[in-house]
């Protein structure tokens, strides 16, 4: 196998976990804001007197939920324009 061969194998791959990666964190963050949101919304039905705090400590969390997929989406932009795979490929073949 030629070594543009096996860096277009490395490359299709990459692409392939970058989708898994983009769509885990945007599928985890999606469920996680409606799991989030319907809590909020029964805890606000119970106790209407709490509504500003748990309003506060939800946005926080909404925050988190979405620091998670940002992280994602610097992984996958790594991947995809520094990917560190395909140098190994070139330092093996040039040894």
């Amino acid at each position: 196998m030629e070594l543009a061969e096996l860096i277009a194998d490395v490359q299709g791959m990459t692409v392939i976990a970058v989708a898994i990666i983009l769509s885990a964190g945007a599928l985890g963050t999606a469920l996680g804001f409606a799991i989030m949101g319907g809590k909020f919304l029964e805890s606000i039905a119970r106790q209407p007197e709490l509504a500003a705090m748990l309003q506060g400590r939800m946005f926080l969390l909404a925050g988190l939920l979405d620091a998670i997929s940002m992280i994602g989406v610097g992984l996958s932009l790594f991947f995809i324009f520094a990917n560190p795979f395909v140098g190994a490929i070139e330092a093996a073949a040039g040894a």
